[in-house]
């Protein structure tokens, strides 16, 4: 039976990294490193028993090896469950590249990062994630085939983060509906914290709403691309953000950010954002929320848009079908919430449960050739 312990964050970290693989129930961590070009990256390969591992390359400036370690493993884990309970023909697998992504890039380092995904044979596919834009993937494209998140002009599907902020966009109005009985956001206060390229495009369907909104991010020039479009957002200091008053929290950027510290002041009555990994510790934290009467969608479920976007190009990008497959996420979402009710479980559990068993029913399909 497929199987993974539950994520804690500190306990993680505190690991040897082959315990962490156990723990994890990883197949594969490769380390990637050139010198000439600056590239210092890792890609996990969690696991590929429903097709060849998909998930996107994060760069980030990372305040230790180890951190990075963690992150990549619990984001490839994220993607599997992301794919499976998606109805997806995908694995889980990510990549981190450590650095600066306002300052280390260069095309050699992504050709070079190329090289290496290329190196796999297809066993990891890699797309854009925080801190990787379009152009980042044409240098990946040019040194291997097994990449998604193409512009149009090389034949693929562009930017999917367009589509990772309909599916959670999706995901919040589900739950809106469940906690409120309306799936209307009109006059709901919704935070957003992470003004990147979902987070930015989430602010674009909730404003269509009526919805009073409140940003944070750490970049000055994030925040007035919003602002600029958008009159009437009040920007919150980044470290006001779980003191501020809300209905929805929407986490859109790094995860971890449902934890011991931030539990004590947070207020509103919906977790719904696109970033991964929300629950620092999935088991403590999923259980917290429901004691403070917190609605979670989670996440690896509702910010599956992007990858649903990325399966399309796969096969043969296809634009519409991917939008009404990201739209299902409403109703899946949905199924979610009474599985937790029905079962007596935390949302989060009731989604991993649902990702596992088609992962373990396809096993046994495999198994019987």
């Amino acid at each position: 039976m497929f199987e993974v312990e539950e994520i804690n964050q500190n306990s993680l970290q505190d690991n040897p990294v082959l315990s962490q693989l156990s723990a994890l129930n990883h197949e594969e961590l490769l380390f990637c490193n050139d010198k000439a070009t600056g590239l210092k990256a890792i890609i996990a390969v969690h696991n590929t028993v429903l097709g060849p591992a998909l998930g996107g390359t994060r760069m980030w400036k990372y305040n230790n090896e180890m951190e990075a370690i963690t992150d990549v493993l619990r984001l490839s884990r994220g993607m599997t469950y992301k794919s499976a309970i998606s109805g997806l023909n995908l694995g889980g697998g990510k990549a981190v590249i450590i650095g600066d992504s306002r300052k280390d890039k260069s095309e050699a380092m992504f050709r070079r990062f190329g090289r290496f995904v290329n190196d796999l044979g297809g066993k990891y596919i890699t797309a854009e994630d925080v801190g990787i834009n379009t152009r980042d993937i044409e240098y990946i494209a040019m040194e291997t085939d097994f990449v998604s998140g193409k512009p149009a002009h090389l034949g693929g599907g562009g930017d999917p983060s367009p589509v990772t902020a309909y599916g959670v966009y999706m995901g919040m109005k589900a739950a809106a509906k469940k906690a409120y009985g309306t799936d209307s956001l009109t006059g709901k206060t919704v935070l957003v914290q992470g003004c990147g390229n979902v987070g930015r495009y989430l602010i674009d369907y909730i404003a269509k709403e009526n919805a009073v909104i409140k940003i944070s991010d750490i970049h000055e020039d994030s925040i007035k691309m919003v602002t600029d479009k958008h009159s009437g957002v009040t920007v919150v200091p980044v470290n006001e953000v779980y003191n501020t008053e809300m209905d929805i929290y929407a986490p859109c950027a790094l995860g971890a950010t449902i934890n011991d510290e931030t539990l004590k002041v947070l207020k509103c009555q919906i977790v719904a954002g696109a970033a991964n990994n929300q629950l620092a510790d999935e088991a403590k934290h999923g259980k917290a929320l429901i004691e403070k009467g917190m609605l979670y969608a989670p996440d690896f479920l509702i910010n599956a848009g992007g990858i649903i976007n990325c399966y399309s190009e796969v096969i043969g990008y296809n634009e519409k079908m991917a939008m009404e497959q990201t739209e299902n996420i409403y109703n899946t979402t949905l199924d979610i919430f009474t599985k937790s009710e029905l079962e007596n479980i935390p949302t989060y559990l009731a989604a991993n449960k649902m990702a596992e068993a088609r992962i373990d029913a396809i096993a046994k399909v495999k198994r019987s050739f």
